[in-house]
């Protein structure tokens, strides 16, 4: 029945900062119990929900329209949840807050009042008791969505028995906050330079997922954390990658679209 399932909507982000050694990019490592690539470390994210493309949504963002988020995900309408997902993902599972206060500055979590109250809303998101956008309301900010770089289009392939139609984005860490894994969903957290992290996987230090990989690949020859979003501005066609799972000889092997075998 697995083939029968529609891909839902997902949004992914890589969190990029620079660091000593060349910049840096956030993974979280999933829970070990996860129906979804348990124990695998991924970008935070995950799928688009009813509430990102509520007119609440829409009066609590800036730098992107749904037109112009739509146009730029190549979608009739609809694109603007896909940002909203992002950083609501961003919030729940890492604990970052890419948003704007009423004086139009980036909000800082590093004042320890400021930090427990953030910390509370956040405990009280993930356990359902009220609504991200509510607390964005609520604390008088807006998701500064001009701070995401539209980079990748990622569809799981027919077999899995879930799957994600994911939109990949990369940004900019916020200053002044400080990335943690909620302990539920995500059990660990890493900022570790690209080639690191793919020399690593190579190693079975870390278990990843194809499109995480190829992610990792596609932008760790970049010296800053500036040059991934410089080049993902420039980014003007971007292919939506559904890769297909095929047994060759009994053993498994992933086909990209152009690999010997894909159109088989």
């Amino acid at each position: 029945m697995s083939d029968l399932l529609v891909p839902r909507p997902a949004a992914t982000v890589m969190m990029v900062r620079d660091g000593d050694d060349g910049f840096e990019v956030l993974m979280l490592r999933r829970n070990l119990n996860s129906d979804f690539v348990g124990g695998a470390y991924v970008f935070p994210g995950g799928g688009v929900d009813e509430a990102d493309s509520t007119s609440t949504a829409e009066h609590r963002v800036e730098g992107v329209s749904d037109a112009s988020a739509s146009a730029r995900l190549d979608l009739p309408s609809g694109g603007l949840a896909y940002y909203v997902a992002c950083l609501r993902e961003l919030f729940e599972e890492a604990g970052l807050l890419v948003a704007l206060n009423e004086k139009s500055e980036p909000v800082r979590l590093d004042d320890p009042p400021v930090m427990a109250r953030f910390a509370q809303h956040r405990r009280a998101v993930n356990d359902r008791a009220v609504r991200f956008l509510d607390v964005v309301t609520q604390e008088n900010l807006r998701l500064d969505l001009s701070r995401l770089e539209y980079i990748a289009h990622w569809v799981t392939p027919v077999g899995p028995p879930r799957r994600y139609d994911t939109r990949f984005f990369v940004a900019l860490a916020p200053e002044a906050q400080l990335a943690a894994h909620d302990q539920g969903e995500t059990v660990a957290d890493l900022w570790v330079r690209p080639s690191d992290a793919l020399e690593r996987q190579r190693r079975g230090e870390l278990e990843m997922i194809f499109p995480t990989i190829r992610n990792l690949e596609a932008i760790e020859s970049f010296n800053c954390a500036a040059d991934v979003l410089a080049h993902a501005q420039t980014l003007t066609d971007i292919p939506r990658i559904e890769p297909k799972i095929v047994n060759r000889n009994g053993e498994i092997a992933i086909l990209l679209p152009g690999d010997s075998g894909f159109e088989g």
